[in-house]
């Protein structure tokens, strides 16, 4: 009644076989990793075969939201730009947002700053801002969703002696305002 147990024609891999299968399944993940997954989820292309077939659009156009949400007017970009805060002074650095846009960001300073991180909505008149994000730091990184069209960006302080300079990296959709 047991066939397979008299069954002699089944053949059993070797563990050399076995490592092998599992060395190439390995190699295979990896390569498909780098060139279908990263680009396609998050826009990271380390091979660039992910923009030559059109992977990286799909990471971009999933950053907008779903298809209820309004979309952006803005292309997806990333900029870097150094900032300098006189001593004893503070500045305001902007960006013109859509309502749940992105906003990827990275800042670091040449001196420990006072910032306030904050939106204030398009056409109000109220004065009405709201803070993401208020401290002091040398650094600081993170990404925003923005729960309102309008302008969005840091108001750094410097209370040292000497000048620093800030340099600001973004991604995302947005217009540049600048300074303030």
């Amino acid at each position: 009644m047991n066939n397979i147990a008299n069954n002699s024609s089944i053949e059993v891999q070797s563990k050399t076989t076995i490592i092998k299968a599992c060395l190439y399944a390995i190699v295979l993940a990896i390569i498909a990793t780098l060139t279908v997954v990263l680009p396609a989820e998050y826009n990271i292309d380390p091979t660039g075969i992910g923009k030559k077939i059109g992977l990286t659009q799909l990471a971009a156009n999933e950053s907008t939201g779903d298809a209820t949400q309004p979309t952006n007017q803005f292309e997806r970009q990333m900029d870097s730009v150094s900032i300098e805060v006189p001593a004893g002074q503070g500045l305001e650095y902007k960006f013109q947002i859509d309502q749940y846009g992105k906003l990827k960001y990275q800042w670091t300073s040449t001196r420990k700053l006072h910032f306030d991180f904050h939106g204030e909505p398009e056409g109000d008149t109220t004065g009405f801002f709201e803070s993401y994000g208020i401290g002091s730091a040398f650094a600081i990184h993170g990404t925003l969703t923005t729960p309102f069209e309008g302008s969005h960006g840091w108001y750094w302080r410097n209370d040292g002696e000497e000048a620093a300079t800030v340099t600001l990296n973004t991604q995302g959709e947005y217009s540049i305002i600048g300074l303030k």
